[in-house]
């Protein structure tokens, strides 16, 4: 449950919208709901402002589609990641409510569902290439359905860093960056050197062979010489996105 349920159940009881007994109906599974497979955290989003999150690479459609019918009755906004476009059509049929987002590989609430901004400023994703997108967009989605401005910019790797440097308005106006960058993972350190702001560096595993999956890129952003850059997983666009809501929030 996120605060804005709880403060509207809360509201509805000082006013005699909702009685007593209504109110703990709708609170009996707080703070954690088991189901055979799951034990769903429903305050996690009171305790740290981002709510449970379903991972569904290794999880069945209906598995899915069972935790976030839960999860949809304690929250406004619910994310699932890793979901592809099998399971999400067979989710989706069970909850036509919500909505797909295929380069992200994520099922979400729509966008009439996320609340007014939350956070201090910008956030601006920058992916290198467009085979880092899917990572990027990842980050998109889930600083967007956590209730921040954001916006992307993409394709703007060093192989051609007059791309780059043509946006500099839009990284200027940022407060917080996420910058994905796969093969060297070298466009974070070139964007440190140009803004005052703080970087969340995001290796993918886009690369020829000794690109190791990532692991190449990962260990030059880790190397990386300027001064607040701060690193994620590799692929790990959902990672990138809390941490990036975390630092924008008010």
């Amino acid at each position: 449950m996120d605060k804005e349920r709880l403060r509207e159940l809360l509201d509805q009881v000082r006013t005699g919208q909702c009685d007593v007994d209504e109110a703990i109906e709708s609170l009996k599974h707080m703070p954690a709901e088991h189901l055979d497979f799951a034990n769903l955290d429903h305050h996690r989003h009171l305790r740290t402002g981002v709510p449970e999150v379903v991972y569904g690479e290794n999880k069945s459609a209906e598995q899915i589609a069972a935790i976030l019918k839960k999860m949809l009755k304690q929250s406004s906004v619910v994310m699932a990641t890793r979901i592809s476009p099998e399971k999400a059509e067979t989710v989706s049929r069970e909850i036509p409510e919500l909505q797909y987002h295929a380069d992200a590989r994520m099922l979400t609430t729509t966008e009439e569902e996320i609340s007014e901004s939350k956070g201090r400023g910008l956030i601006v994703v920058l992916a290198a290439g467009t085979s880092d997108i899917p990572v990027a967009e990842e980050a998109y989605v889930t600083a967007r359905h956590l209730g921040n401005q954001i916006e992307k910019v993409y394709d703007v790797g060093v192989a051609g860093i007059h791309r780059l440097l043509v946006r500099w308005e839009i990284l200027n106006q940022a407060a917080v960056l996420i910058v994905v960058a796969g093969m060297e993972g070298a466009l974070p350190s070139v964007v440190g050197g140009l803004v005052d702001k703080p970087i969340i560096a995001v290796p993918t595993s886009v690369g020829y062979g000794t690109g190791q999956g990532g692991i190449a890129a990962l260990l030059g952003m880790l190397n990386s010489c300027v001064p607040g850059v701060a690193v994620v997983n590799i692929d790990n666009g959902f990672g990138a996105g809390c941490m990036a809501a975390a630092i924008n929030r008010v």
